[in-house]
């Protein structure tokens, strides 16, 4: 194993998508009485769409953009960075 440690770049999306979509997942998990934190979560964790209800489109949206792209944008906006 290398002891280097490896970079890990995303190509920049459209920060603006993401936050629109995860707002729209998070009304529509909401709406429909989940927790939409522990869904979003646990969608994130595991990649598994079963998290995310299919209300609203909310899977079919979120499904459009990269898990790691999610978490970038997270993290960025968290870190004000």
């Amino acid at each position: 194993m290398d002891d280097k440690t490896r970079l890990f770049k995303i190509v920049s999306n459209d920060q603006a998508k993401v936050h629109k979509t995860l707002l729209e997942v998070y009304n529509s998990l909401k709406e429909r009485g989940y927790n939409p934190i522990d869904q979003i979560v646990g969608y994130l964790i595991s990649g598994d769409l079963g998290y995310i209800s299919s209300y609203q489109d909310a899977r079919s949206k979120i499904k459009t953009i990269d898990r790691s792209k999610i978490i970038e944008v997270l993290l960025t906006s968290m870190l004000n960075k």
